[in-house]
């Protein structure tokens, strides 16, 4: 584990080898856990070779960057890696280098759905209750309350083109505002008439151009090609317009620019690709749906491991604009299914009692549609049930295949309670074929780990295998012993179970063990006496160490490290000694909303592996220094 390292040149140097020496490194930066590398090239064998390292805690590629998780001593090891390259040179190249096409779609899509795919998600369960209470009360579909709810559940998808707007606006730095004009104009219903005109027959031209009856709402390519060309207009008008009538100009130019250009050209031309692409798959699912089934039943959470499952999203959107229905997301949740199936297996067969308590957290973000805490927590984690998962999800929705199986309401979160978008009069079978789909694909996996175990070998041998249930009694018994040590909590505000905070280094348990907290006050006190032993360079984390020797890492927000510090007044220095209730850091908590980021703030022991039990306080809410965790040696 990080914790135990010292030797922080050999593993500079050994991480440096892996990936293919310096000439294959483009850039180098370190975040508060983590050593974040470019790299020219991708090497296979790398992320398992680092990954194997003494002090490595995991590796994480993601959106084209090599992402060595470490820990608090990440500083230690950064210093010593940058003194191996030339950072001067590949720092300059980092900024511009955007690695592979495929990394960049690849980006671009999840940082363009990831900020709203919750509002999504929250949208296509509110119509699937719809579904639902129709279904029950065939009244209600005549009611003002339906009609009410209705248009409600519709209207994130009907403006869609204005969320993709704001979020790829700060993925491709322009700004929101001419963006989100921009994409408001291709959702005006004074568009939408004209285009109604056109498909009626009606010859309009804009400048001698025939216009096309393409709309937009609900679109996806469209505007996101919108906001992208933008980017570059945008930055050209502020080279060339002159400083005094920038701020006028620059919104004009770009609008009367970009929404013709948008309907004459880009819509058209992007729409008859995502079209072309859902009726590909489509061809596919309806010719040879068993193939369908197969491929995306056992291979989506292999497809989400690898952070490219937002590329089928303007798919989706598109089956649901054209035809008012979807299989692949009918496939997607049976797959989602199968791996809380894998993880509900492991609950029955396991011994262990930590093993159980992450399985069980783990499993319950699985029936939200949230899989990650399940793959990266215990699934891939024992290898076994990953792929008992993809073994369930295959044979379920090879199943379903046979029954046509179709959701009528987008889900953001294809999963357990969006089973109801599959209901539908026209198509009775539908919701059938994913019900036995699904159950095949919850129970299967259960029944291999019964059969064939989980990987019971991977697991600790540590004293904790033989621990009592951590029932009341027991940790009343554990409170009075001399072996433990109490944490409090640095800072106040609502408790997030660790498996909930939406990444995955922190929600899997590979930094430690701990809970998270969603600040209600900006301010962060010293829980406990001791030595301050890391602060980020950008100030968004600390790390401190108790005098029991307890080591604790406070994360300030999601991915604030890209704010540089900006919102971060720090009040120790790295190697300072604290008292209990000193004032730590404060931030604008604001600004940090401001900039799209989350302010849940991970609070981690991170040599958790050096106790035999850690328990984490019931808690909904807690106030500074009101007690967090047992520790028990």
């Amino acid at each position: 584990m990080a914790g135990n390292v010292r030797d922080y040149p050999k593993l500079a140097k050994d991480i440096l080898e892996a990936v293919g020496g310096e000439e294959n490194i483009v850039g180098a930066t370190r975040c508060a856990t983590r050593l974040r590398l470019v790299l020219k090239r991708s090497n296979p064998k790398a992320k398992e070779e680092v990954s194997a390292m003494p002090g490595v805690v995991t590796v994480v590629e993601n959106s084209g960057q090599f992402q060595v998780v470490i820990g608090q001593h990440v500083g230690e090891v950064y210093e010593e890696f940058s003194s191996l390259i030339n950072l001067d040179t590949t720092n300059d190249t980092a900024a511009e280098h955007k690695g592979t096409i495929l990394n960049r779609i690849i980006a671009t899509m999840s940082a363009v759905f990831a900020p709203f795919v919750y509002i999504l998600a929250a949208a296509g369960i509110l119509q699937g209750l719809l579904i639902l209470i129709s279904l029950l009360f065939d009244s209600f579909a005549e009611s003002g309350t339906y009609q009410v709810f209705s248009f409600i559940s519709w209207a994130p998808f009907t403006f869609l083109p204005i969320f993709i707007a704001i979020t790829a606006s700060k993925h491709f730095k322009t700004n929101m505002y001419i963006a989100v004009a921009c994409c408001a104009a291709l959702v005006s219903p004074t568009w939408a008439e004209i285009a109604a005109q056109i498909s009626e027959g009606s010859n309009i031209s804009f400048i001698g151009i025939a216009l096309t009856e393409t709309t937009y709402t609900s679109s996806v390519l469209p505007p996101l090609f919108l906001v992208w060309i933008l980017s570059y207009l945008e930055r050209f008008l502020n080279k060339r317009i002159n400083e005094v009538i920038k701020p006028l100009f620059v919104p004009f130019f770009s609008l009367v620019i970009m929404v013709p250009l948008t309907i004459v050209l880009i819509g058209p031309l992007s729409t008859m690709g995502a079209n072309g692409i859902a009726n590909g798959y489509n061809f596919l699912a309806e010719n040879a749906p068993i193939v369908a089934g197969a491929i995306i039943g056992s291979l989506w959470q292999v497809i989400v491991i690898f952070g490219v499952h937002w590329g089928v999203t303007p798919m989706v959107l598109a089956n649901f604009d054209l035809y008012g229905r979807d299989s692949f997301q009918a496939y997607q949740t049976i797959a989602v299914i199968a791996q809380v199936g894998a993880v509900l297996g492991v609950i029955l067969k396991a011994k262990n009692q930590e093993t159980r308590k992450v399985s069980i957290s783990a499993g319950v973000t699985g029936v939200f549609g949230i899989t990650e805490p399940a793959i990266y927590g215990v699934n891939l984690r024992f290898k076994k049930p990953f792929i008992f998962g993809c073994i369930g999800g295959g044979i379920g929705a090879i199943t379903a295949s046979f029954f046509n199986p179709y959701y009528f309401a987008y889900a953001g979160l294809p999963g357990p309670l969006t089973i109801v978008n599959g209901i539908n009069s026209e198509y009775p079978s539908s919701v059938w074929g994913i019900l036995i789909g699904s159950a095949i694909a919850i129970i299967l996996p259960v029944v291999l780990v019964q059969i064939f175990g989980y990987g019971e070998k991977q697991e600790s041998t540590k004293k904790t295998d033989k621990q009592p249930e951590a029932t009341p009694a027991a940790m009343e018994m554990a409170a009075a012993s001399e072996n433990e040590v109490t944490i409090g909590s640095p800072l106040s505000g609502k408790v997030v179970p660790l498996t909930a905070v939406p990444d995955e280094v922190f929600s899997s348990g590979a930094m430690g063990q701990g809970i998270a907290i969603e600040p209600t006050e900006a301010k962060v006190y010293a829980p406990f006496e001791g030595t301050v032993v890391m602060i980020a360079p950008t100030k968004h984390a600390i790390g401190l160490k108790a005098e029991n020797d307890v080591e604790l890492l406070i994360h300030i927000g999601l991915d604030t490290v890209t704010l540089d510090g900006s919102p971060f007044t720090v009040k120790v220095k790295d190697g300072e000694k604290f008292n209990k209730g000193d004032l730590l850091i404060e931030f604008d908590k604001d600004y940090i909303l401001e900039k799209g980021l989350k302010t849940i703030t991970p609070v981690i022991i991170t040599n958790s592996f050096a106790y035999e039990q850690i328990i984490s306080e019931d808690l909904e809410n807690c106030t500074f220094n009101q007690k967090l965790f047992t520790v028990v040696k």
